[in-house]
């Protein structure tokens, strides 16, 4: 996996695929048992106080001190940064409507992570690593964060966002990556990730007709939408399919916007190859 300088960079999967583990390893709270990771040019194994002085780190799960107000929070990260200009923190707390002057236990998981936010990106740091950024947030706020994550790429900074909310990851990111079981299955822009996507219809009987129906074509997947209505997933060729489908004397055959969705969930069927995007180095930015 390599990200590039001032990009959007998603990083795809379900709970316990190993995205969070990844990303303890290349802020250096995990050692690998094998192979090399680098962040900013810094060997993830031996400069991880280098690699925390020049990037904004946002973990899945916030350890805040209970007792201390996100304004307290927000003071002593300031100054481990040394930071004196207070201007881009105010405008951010402002813009998350972050709470600053109650206890941390005090706060919903939401408040709480708006103060994550506003740790990790008020001193503008060269790489943002987001382990989950939107948990906990309504989706006003996650469409701010989106915004927000376009302008720090547009300032020419980088971003390596790691989610499991596909909807949230294609609307901002350059490139992504998905990962299986602790290993990346594909990796591509989300152009390329849509070419590969099975292409997806909608058929309507005049009477009930069962997914299984089409259990024996190559390549294809049927989903039940009501009796009357199956959703095609095709990722095989079409005239077999068109075939089965014309037997069945549909009232209604429609194309639909490919689903992202679907090629994801393929993967994690098993039913994809790995190399739908362009073989990535062996490296982290």
């Amino acid at each position: 996996m390599a990200v590039e300088p001032a990009q959007i960079y998603g990083f795809l999967g379900p709970n316990g695929a190993g995205k969070s583990t990844t990303i303890r390893i290349l802020m250096g709270l995990y050692r690998p048992s094998a192979g090399v990771a680098r962040v900013l040019g810094h060997d993830c194994r031996y400069d991880a106080v280098a690699i925390h002085r020049r990037t904004g780190y946002l973990p899945g799960e916030l350890a805040f001190p209970a007792a201390l107000t996100g304004r307290e929070i927000l003071t002593r990260f300031a100054r481990v940064r040394g930071m004196t200009d207070t201007t881009y923190r105010d405008m951010l707390v402002e813009r998350f409507g972050a709470e600053l002057d109650r206890p941390i236990r005090t706060l919903s998981k939401g408040n709480r992570q708006k103060i994550g936010l506003v740790a990790a990106f008020m001193h503008r740091p060269e790489l943002l690593v987001l382990d989950e950024p939107t948990s906990g947030l309504d989706p006003l706020l996650q469409e701010e964060f989106c915004d927000l994550l376009r302008e720090t790429a547009d300032e020419g900074r980088t971003v390596l966002l790691s989610s499991h909310d596909l909807a949230e990851v294609q609307r901002v990111v350059h490139r992504l990556s998905i990962i299986k079981e602790g290993k990346i299955v594909v990796s591509g822009t989300v152009d390329e990730l849509r070419a590969h996507a099975p292409r997806t219809f909608e058929v309507t009987f005049d009477q009930p007709v069962s997914a299984d129906r089409f259990d024996t074509l190559d390549g294809l997947r049927a989903a039940q939408v009501t009796p009357n209505r199956l959703r095609l997933f095709l990722s095989g060729p079409i005239a077999p399919c068109l075939k089965a489908v014309a037997a069945l004397e549909p009232i209604d055959f429609e194309a639909r916007p490919v689903d992202l969705d679907e090629l994801f969930l393929s993967y994690y069927r098993g039913e994809e190859s790995s190399n739908a995007g362009q073989e990535e180095k062996p490296h982290a930015a």
